[in-house]
């Protein structure tokens, strides 16, 4: 299925690129996309369910022309559901499918990609990329897999390409206690897991929990405002995240 699914982002691909829309690929498959040295260790038994793409909600209505021109039929009541953040399609044939959030991620918690999704010319940028598994409250097996093959296929620094922007997650942190909350929560399971998970081995089994470290302490070396210090005084005791609700296909 993975390859099915790179295949058909490709095509979905090649044609936002013909009509100059904005269209980039995050999620796990990004995460294979911009991990070709150790996007393996996910196993051979991981199962990838479908894409995940971003886009500006100002192309919606393009972006449907687009997929509907290649066979996709789309699920219109999440759209309206959603007021225009998410659409969903399928392939009749391929059994493709397609989750498209527009401006922004908005799952446990809401991370704003305007401005960050031409960054790439195929992906949202690694930082987003990592921050869109780091996020999840409820972090599972497979997204704790994926944050730790981008932690151990790339370095930090302060800019995108083939760097985690660690300034950007940062400041992402320093502007939303929950966000920071569950951030810094989630790399130390991510220590904890690599080091009783087979496939992080050798080097990775080193690396990977330098890198959650030193990403913890980028993040709480920025200043933090008024308002997040008011936040942390309150702690657990106020719930920081948001229920991911779950469409219904």
């Amino acid at each position: 299925m993975r390859d099915t699914l790179l295949g058909a982002f490709a095509e979905i691909d090649e044609r936002a690129g013909q009509t100059r829309l904005a269209l980039r690929l995050t999620g796990s498959i990004a995460v294979q996309l911009r991990c070709p040295r150790h996007g393996a260790l996910a196993g051979p038994e991981r199962r990838f369910a479908d894409l995940d793409l971003v886009a500006y909600r100002r192309d919606a209505d393009s972006i449907r022309e687009l997929m509907l021109a290649i066979g996709y039929a789309e699920n219109r009541e999440v759209f309206v559901v959603s007021e225009g953040g998410r659409a969903i399609f399928d392939h009749p044939e391929s059994r493709v499918h397609v989750d498209v959030f527009f401006d922004r991620l908005d799952f446990s918690h809401v991370i704003d990609v305007r401005g960050r999704i031409e960054r790439d010319p195929r992906t949202l940028p690694l930082a987003e990329l990592l921050l869109g598994k780091l996020q999840i409250v409820k972090i599972n097996t497979k997204d704790l897999f994926d944050a730790g093959i981008v932690l151990l296929e790339h370095d930090f620094g302060g800019d995108d390409g083939e760097t985690i922007n660690s300034v950007r997650i940062g400041a992402l942190c320093a502007e939303d206690w929950g966000l920071w909350r569950t951030v810094s929560g989630n790399l130390e399971k991510l220590e904890q897991f690599v080091g009783s998970e087979p496939a992080f081995g050798g080097e990775a089994r080193m690396r990977i929990p330098r890198q959650a470290m030193t990403l913890r302490k980028a993040i709480d070396a920025i200043p933090k405002p008024f308002a997040w210090r008011m936040r942390a005084k309150l702690g657990d005791r106020v719930r920081w995240y948001r229920d991911v609700e779950e469409v219904d296909e």
